[in-house]
């Protein structure tokens, strides 16, 4: 340590730094052997453990950042697998995405116990009888030129991507919990899913005769190319508008609750009675900005559901707008 020019006086703070230094350092390949004999040649400051204490100290010495309202949206490893090279993990937004999963079962698990629903019902099963119903009238008014049966093979698809993401979303209003639909990659991958799965479902109703989709009737020849290019690029960024507006709505509501409730709650332990009172203001705003971050969370499981099934007509409908 003296020789890299950095100092640690406290006797906990000294043995942390050892345990993160051997530790990062055994992360890369490097043996307690190779160490001991690189410092033995070179010595600590000549040797690559200069640099690597030197960032570690800085590191451990820097202080600390302002809390930030991203913050939030960290992701942290609960439980770190490691298989050979590969490294796994556990993270917060897979604890999420489990909660999530586990209280719409539960749910359906309650409903459905002892053969089913009761005569009269009660809240819980008005809930799910409120969510079949919703979804299956968007079901038969968006996907159009098929009958009763053909349109039921859809609706338990999307009835489960509607339910899941009505769960989903408002999760991340509960305090100390994480919103999953605030990173764009998490976003990003499920409509890419939920796009390629129906190009599938156009391509098992219609066969390669699905690529005319891409050529709109009556185009003159010239125009072909640039048209099928266009129509291909609209078809694959519909999956990226997805996840972008679904992303973009998360992270910037939840960021504003975060900033304004930061501010009300600065005022609000201000020694000074006009601080007081003029934190009514900001405490009533935030309420407002809750229940509308509230309102946008179920709207997003609503818009999405309408996305996917104008985009499942459009698949096996190919033409019908022409």
């Amino acid at each position: 340590m003296y020789s890299t020019g950095r100092n640690l006086l406290s006797q906990e703070d000294l043995s942390e730094f050892r345990y993160r230094l051997l530790h990062g350092q055994a992360a890369e390949g490097r043996s307690w052997r190779y160490i001991l004999r690189c410092f033995n040649r070179y010595g600590v400051g000549d040797s690559y453990l200069g640099p690597a204490i030197r960032e570690l100290y800085d590191t451990m010495t820097a202080a600390p950042a302002a809390e930030s309202p991203l913050d939030q949206f960290s992701i942290h490893p609960i439980m770190d697998l490691h298989m050979g090279n590969y490294y796994f993990s556990f993270t917060n937004p897979s604890l999420s995405l489990l909660l999530t999963l586990g209280l719409v079962l539960l749910l359906i698990f309650v409903v459905t116990k002892k053969g089913g629903g009761k005569s009269v019902p009660n809240a819980w099963q008005s809930l799910v009888e409120l969510i079949y119903d919703f979804v299956l009238n968007l079901v038969n008014e968006q996907i159009g030129g098929h009958s009763g049966n053909v349109k039921q093979k859809f609706f338990p698809r999307v009835s489960v991507t509607f339910t899941f993401s009505l769960f989903r979303n408002p999760q991340g209003m509960i305090p100390f919990s994480f919103t999953v639909t605030s990173h764009f990659l998490i976003t990003l991958a499920l409509s890419f899913s939920i796009l390629i799965g129906i190009t599938i479902v156009g391509f098992q109703r219609h066969g390669l005769h699905f690529f005319s989709f891409l050529l709109p009737a009556g185009v003159p020849l010239p125009l072909a190319p640039f048209l099928v290019l266009l129509e291909l690029i609209s078809h694959c960024f519909r999956a990226l508008s997805s996840g972008i507006r679904l992303f973009a709505n998360m992270m910037a509501g939840h960021s504003s609750v975060k900033i304004l409730s930061g501010f009300a709650w600065t005022m609000l332990f201000l020694n000074n009675i006009f601080y007081f009172i003029g934190d009514l203001g900001p405490l009533f705003i935030v309420l407002a900005l809750t229940g509308l971050e509230l309102g946008v969370a179920i709207s997003q499981a609503h818009v999405s559901t309408i996305s996917i099934c104008i985009y499942l007509n459009d698949a096996t409908n190919p033409h019908q707008n022409e």
